[in-house]
């Protein structure tokens, strides 16, 4: 075990300020505020009568009837069951697709509640994502777009097809263009009804154009191989991984499903082979694939490019004319051990990068091929079909409108007028063009350009399919009708061209019998319900091709070294700047999304905002403190941020996230923080960042909402990490593992549970601190969002978080204080993360228990600590005497307080609750209650079936959705269940279990493959 590290979440912790002393002295930092309770503002005060009207008003009443209305059987069939009608009270599972992966949709008298993963999905294995989970919330928005709009005024339907129809038909006899552009279009379906569009109309054009861009890979895969395809990288396959900056885990490409194979190697089951993949991170920003890696090696832009040629020659044994010294040594060794790593794991390894720039990405097909890689874990002939934009295509479509050559552009989930690096020049441009069509269901950034709206169905409502890897078919069904007077956008197209068929199901239907359906050994009426109860079908892999690499390196190599040229900075105040997406927010498309705003960053616990972040050396040198409000300024761009101090960032570097500073996503998005895609620019025919950028103080300080010190366990060891070399040697010594609880003796009475005993186990080898099920726990128990305030003051209300540790070895550095000097801060900057979800721990000896004065937490006869939420009076004496600090207070009434409709309340927003889970009011406790729901049900369903129990009937909503399967739960008397078996691994430790709480949460120990001097 590494006795000797300290862990600590912030550096107000490390530091043990004044002020993060005070605040966890007290348990209680804020009383209850009785004069505004008192004043009319709270108990007293009268419910405001449009408070009233949101619960029982026209507005619920039209999403209910849409959801009541009946769906023909052939169209659409539940998953697994296919009722005559709904059933009240019982759920029904309809298959679909989210992002190109399977999933399950939850629906409760009609109306969908939750998105759950499809177990048979073959890229992610049941794992969602918190973006697919959060998804169900969009469709109850009230500020979608509700009819369609012509001029800027409502419309209707027949009014709007004549104008375009009549539009188009002038266009296309005047011969000017027309353009189509939108995100990556992965659906069979809707590239045939492109295609139809563009027959019916020669002078169109379709234009892939993504916000966040991978021409670099694609451009580079054509340059190399001659194939300009997105590869589909296989992580599970790899035993060495060297990532360049690309943050797989989190927001490169396809996160869910790498996260998946990633840790097929790393988890529980592979150490119990005494096998571990081994992970090298080179980046500038702390990222959360960085936090996973064995070893993290911070690195500027300007290094990365020199980095890799270093790599290669070290490979290959060649002399490139990029070749030099890089300043720091530690990154020199670092690069000669991950190139004998990889050397030594030949056909087995994989090397990626997040870089845009082609030459970058040439030469990382180059070492991947001199690795042996492609065929293994490079597949280029059963590819990806995500981010298929290039963007030199699209700078030449902006040339084309300023020049007047377009008379006719269509916006399909793309909104360039947001995050387009060159807004101004986009929108001028447009002024010029006779038809602007948006299909966007929310009025965003580019709708308020366009002169027609015609709004797309929310994906519930809408009928498709997906294919984002070659020979993988998913099919996309409605599961409740339009809730407004939307119509799907392929259906607008169809009947915009006159084509045969204009209902677009059956045009998916057709096409599936034509094309598709065959693919997976299916046909006819019987096989389209078979696909549409499975939700997939897979075609045979295509095999392997042979792609040798063999193009000159040495121009190559030139180009990425005038490149790092130019991404360095010198001079004062001047900084590398790198841009990524938010583990939440991603693009920014989702913006107005209250539960994806409010889930904490992985890495920086930050919500509701996007921040500079900096190291502490440069800080301290530019004299800064955390939150002080920077001003930054490129490309003729300028925003203000305030700083985060960011334990690993590079020296000399700042990392801003893009997908903020919306101004028309809704009142939840809008303004909430501020819009980095300028700080883009088109660099040798891709978007890169700008490189080289300019700060100044403006002298105003904000503090973040942040949580990542909202709850401390005063320096107890809560975290147990080891070396794998260290964990094969003595399994048992260097995990901690204990055979069940430790005995204490104790003044508790023991009970017996002969029937249920129910326990959970979490491997913190195989978590990544995705923030998944953080989401997933909100959509399943109702848990109120509280905004960006609310969290400040320390009231989040998360009845799962995931804890993120900062550690460094003492042997190697000093606890930080004021009076240290710059150096001694270099430790801060070599730091490595553990990721620890808490939650409930259901201890047997549960302390909250014996302080109750009216006994509304209380032990079950099956190991589980309830809540009666009718008894609680709010005295919160079991929140200061839980030791794990996982007891959430109501301060409000969030579902029916007007100070909160912005985040989780409107006329719709109260049809997304789990009717069999109680909304909790003010001045009551609520914990994680183990989804008791989902027991309950399970058991019921065995009843009913006149069986027993069996292990996987029941699986909380954090188990279900982690794509990692980091969270299993179960019944421990069971001694064949998951939950046991993962229980009696050697890793296992209960954390603070000297205080003989015996908590019910078993974790394995973190297991990194480092060695001794990384260690």
């Amino acid at each position: 075990m590494d006795s000797n590290k300290k862990y600590w979440k912030g550096l107000e912790e490390l530091n043990r300020t004044r002020e993060f002393v005070e605040k966890n002295k007290n348990e209680f930092p804020e009383p209850i505020p009785i004069e505004d309770v008192l004043s009319g503002g709270g108990l007293l005060g009268k419910t405001p009568r449009r408070d009233f009207l949101k619960a029982v008003g026209f507005g619920v009443g039209a999403v209910t009837l849409a959801a009541c209305q009946k769906v023909p059987v052939h169209k659409s069939i539940p998953y697994l069951i296919k009722p005559e009608e709904v059933t009240p009270g019982v759920a029904n599972y309809y298959s679909s697709t989210y992002d190109g992966h399977a999933i399950l949709v939850k629906t409760r008298e009609g109306r969908p509640i939750k998105v759950e993963g499809n177990p048979n999905d073959l890229l992610s294995k049941g794992g969602l994502s918190a973006q697919a989970q959060a998804s169900v919330l969009d469709l109850y928005d009230v500020t979608r777009v509700q009819n369609p709009m012509k001029g800027g005024a409502s419309s209707d339907w027949k009014d709007v097809d004549a104008f375009v129809t009549n539009e188009l038909a002038a266009i296309k006899a005047g011969g000017k263009k027309i353009r189509l552009v939108s995100s990556t279009v992965t659906s069979p379906s809707t590239v045939a009804v492109i295609a139809d569009f563009i027959a019916q109309y020669p002078n169109a054009k379709h234009i892939n154009y993504d916000a966040v861009s991978y021409t670099g890979i694609i451009q580079a895969n054509q340059n190399s191989f001659g194939k300009a395809v997105l590869p589909h990288y296989r992580f599970d396959k790899a035993d060495v991984i060297v990532s360049f900056g690309a943050d797989f885990l989190s927001s490169w490409i396809s996160p869910t499903e790498f996260t998946t194979q990633y840790v097929q190697n790393r988890n529980n089951k592979s150490l119990q082979s005494k096998k571990m993949s081994r992970h090298i991170q080179f980046e500038t920003g702390m990222s959360l694939t960085g936090t996973n890696a064995d070893v993290r090696i911070p690195l500027k832009p300007s290094e990365e490019g020199v980095a890799l040629v270093n790599l290669y020659n070290a490979i290959a044994g060649t002399t490139l004319p990029g070749s030099k010294t890089l300043a720091d040594k530690g990154t020199n060794s670092a690069i000669l051990i991950a190139a004998n790593e990889l050397k030594a794991a030949k056909g087995k390894a994989l090397v990626v990068a997040g870089s845009n720039d082609v030459a970058t990405q040439v030469l990382v097909n180059a070492i991947n091929s001199a690795l042996g890689s492609y065929g293994t874990t490079i597949d280029l002939d059963n590819y990806s079909h995500q981010y298929a934009g290039n963007d030199a295509e699209f700078v030449d479509f902006v040339g084309e409108l300023k020049k007047g050559e377009v008379d006719a552009v269509f916006f399909l989930n793309a909104n360039p007028i947001y995050d387009y690096y060159n807004t101004k020049e986009l929108a001028d441009a447009l002024a010029k063009v006779r038809l602007r069509v948006s299909f966007s269901d929310h009025n965003d950034e580019t709708t308020s350009v366009c002169n027609v709206i015609a709004p797309n169905h929310h994906y519930l409502e809408s009928w498709g399919d997906d294919s984002v890897i070659e020979g993988y078919y998913t099919v996309l069904q409605p599961t409740i009708n339009p809730v407004y007077n939307t119509r799907q956008a392929e259906q607008s197209l169809l009947v915009w061209a006159n084509a045969p068929v204009k209902e677009y199901y059956t045009y998916v239907r057709n096409n599936w019998d034509k094309n598709l359906l065959a693919k997976g050994g299916l046909s006819g009426q019987k096989g389209w319900e078979t696909l549409l109860q499975t939700g997939f079908v897979k075609v045979a892999d295509k095999p392997a091709g042979s792609y040798a690499f063999a193009k000159d390196l040495n121009a190559v190599a030139s180009t990425i070294l005038a490149q790092s040229g130019q991404l360095a900075a010198t001079g004062d105040k001047k900084f590398e700047l790198h841009v990524y997406q938010s583990r939440a927010m991603q693009d920014g498309k989702r913006a107005n999304n209250p539960w994806l705003q409010e889930l904490p960053d992985p890495v920086s616990k930050v919500t509701w905002d996007n921040f500079a972040a900096m190291s502490f050396t440069d800080m301290k040198k530019a004299g800064f403190t955390q939150g002080d409000v920077i001003t930054l300024d490129a490309n003729g761009y300028q925003i203000a941020l305030p700083i985060l101090l960011q334990p690993g960032q590079a020296e000399g570097t700042i990392s801003v996230a893009l997908g903020y500073g919306r101004t028309m996503a809704g009142p939840v998005g809008n303004g909430v923080g501020k819009n980095a895609f300028p700080f883009l620019k088109l660099s040798n025919g891709t978007l890169q960042s700008v490189g080289v950028i300019s700060i100044s103080a403006t002298g105003d300080n904000i503090e973040l909402a942040q949580t990542q010190t909202h709850h401390s366990y005063e320096g107890r060891n809560v975290i147990r990490e080891t070396t794998l070399k260290d964990y094969l040697k003595d399994p048992y010594h260097n995990s901690g593992h204990v055979e069940g609880h430790k005995e204490y003796t104790s003044l508790w009475d023991e009970y017996q549970r002969p029937a249920y005993n129910w326990v959970m186990a979490i491997d913190l080898n195989a978590c990544t601190g995705c923030g998944a099920c953080v989401v997933a726990c909100s959509a399943e128990n109702n848990v109120p969002v509280v905004g960006r305030d609310e969290v400040r003051r320390r009231r989040e209300m998360h009845w799962i978080r995931i804890d993120r540790y900062y550690s460094y070895n003492e042997e190697k550095g000093e606890i930080i204080t004021e009076e240290h000097e710059i150096n001694k801060l270099q430790s801060l900057n070599n730091v490595s993360v553990v990721h620890q979800p808490m939650l409930c721990q259901h201890c047997d000896h549960a302390p909250c228990e014996t302080v109750c004065p009216v006994l509304a937490t209380v032990h079950s006869s099956e190991g589980l600590n309830h809540m009666a939420y009718n008894r609680c009076v709010g005295t919160r004496y079991c929140a200061n005497n839980c030791p794990f600090k996982v007891r959430r207070f109501n301060w409000f009434n969030y579902w029916n307080d007007s100070r909160f409709e912005n985040y989780i309340q409107n006329e719709h927003t109260n049809l997304v609750l789990n009717p069999d889970v109680t909304t909790r009011f003010r001045g009551v406790m609520e914990k994680c209650s183990m989804c008791i729901q989902r027991i309950q049900a399970g058991k019921l369903k065995a009843k009913m079936e006149k069986r027993s129990l069996k292990d996987g009937d029941v699986k909380v909503a954090c188990q279900q959705t982690c794509p990692a399967n980091a969270i299993i739960f179960g019944n421990v008397n069971d001694p064949e269940s998951e939950v046991a078996k993962a229980l009696k691994s050697e890793r296992t430790y209960y954390v603070l279990e000297e205080l003989n709480v015996k908590p019910g949460v078993g974790y394995q120990v973190k297991v990194r493959n480092r060695t001794e001097l990384e260690a």
